[in-house]
């Protein structure tokens, strides 16, 4: 058998406890319908007998403790609260544990922002991982060695699995029920808890809001030109000029405090804008196209397609519904 250890962190967010345990028995059970043994010996692990969550208004009760497992194949890391840094405090004493398991051969999979307490056990150092968009910024300025990937929902490196934002873990967790059993079981689980499997990209969820949590203030000021000037014609050159900055540096210096070149950050501020339009209005893709300062439409489809996973007229008719015919 498998043996699935699921964390159970202070600060944890509820559901991505109980799902990961509730997916792995209903495999249990397809696989005893189906006359074949049940593969996954799934239990609770924890740093402490009781865990309360939200408060105290839940309690998770672990299995064992860390100290009681001696080796595992699965680690199911949950996603944390709020809080992180707060949270990275609390649950620091699984870090050697899971460091440990690693070694001996134990996969690990972070759900949401349960990237943060993977990343903290340094084995994602020079590798990818996906995590929620909401804390991309946060988590590059913690993690610098790790490469986040931007809307991808599912990250597999050497056995380290990581997932996208909010219910994306779902995807993951039947990625890795695929992986462990076999397809037909994956479609079975997917079908039972109506869910679109093989979704992989977080892309058309995620909105762009400029890293400024640095304290480079001409490019501050940079960033906030640009998000107010959004219609007019914004060359990198002239927003070197503006903010007596040479080019090449200004580059660089716009690079490491936004994560984004002047003309991906352009980019990303014009798409976003036009996403909230395409959402909330009943304008045309054209029309929109025009209010974000494009004038050429293929361009604007091809980079709006490369930033958000669909074109302007699917993600208008997906999230807007009073979407008018363009």
């Amino acid at each position: 058998m498998k043996h699935v250890s699921i964390l159970v962190p202070h600060e944890a967010v509820l559901g991505t406890i109980a799902d990961p345990r509730y997916l792995f028995t209903t495999v249990n059970d397809f696989l005893t319908a189906a006359g074949q043994p049940a593969l996954f010996n799934v239990q609770m692990v924890g740093l402490s007998r009781e865990v309360k969550l939200n408060g105290g208004i839940f309690s998770v009760h672990a299995d064992q403790l860390t100290t009681e497992v001696k080796k595992t194949d699965l680690i199911i890391i949950p996603a944390l609260g709020s809080d992180l840094k707060v949270s990275l405090e609390l649950n620091k004493d699984f870090i050697p544990w899971i460091i440990e398991q690693h070694k001996k051969g134990a996969e690990v999979a972070s759900l949401c922002i349960g990237a943060f307490l993977l990343a903290s056990t340094g084995l994602l150092n020079g590798k990818e991982c996906s995590s929620h968009w909401k804390t991309a910024n946060e988590f590059r300025a913690m993690f610098p060695d790790v490469t986040l990937v931007d809307g991808r929902v599912i990250t597999e490196e050497k056995g380290l699995y990581s997932s996208g934002g909010a219910c994306s873990y779902w995807n993951l967790l039947l990625y890795i029920i695929e992986k462990y059993t076999s397809r037909e079981i994956a479609i079975m689980a997917a079908k039972l808890f109506a869910l679109e499997i093989d979704r992989k990209s977080q892309s058309p969820f995620i909105m762009f809001n400029g890293q400024k949590k640095h304290e480079d203030e001409p490019i501050k000021r940079a960033q906030e030109f640009i998000e107010t000037n959004l219609t007019e014609h914004l060359s990198v050159d002239d927003l070197a000029v503006k903010f007596a900055i040479g080019r090449r540096h200004f580059d660089r210096r716009f690079k490491k405090a936004t994560n984004n070149t002047p003309a991906e950050y352009i980019q990303r501020v014009r798409i976003e804008a036009a996403k909230k339009m395409l959402e909330i209005s009943k304008k045309n893709v054209n029309e929109v196209m025009y209010e974000v300062g494009y004038n050429d439409t293929k361009s604007f489809r091809t980079v709006f397609k490369k930033i958000t996973g669909l074109s302007p007229i699917d993600y208008r008719n997906k999230y807007n519904n009073e979407a008018v015919v363009a």
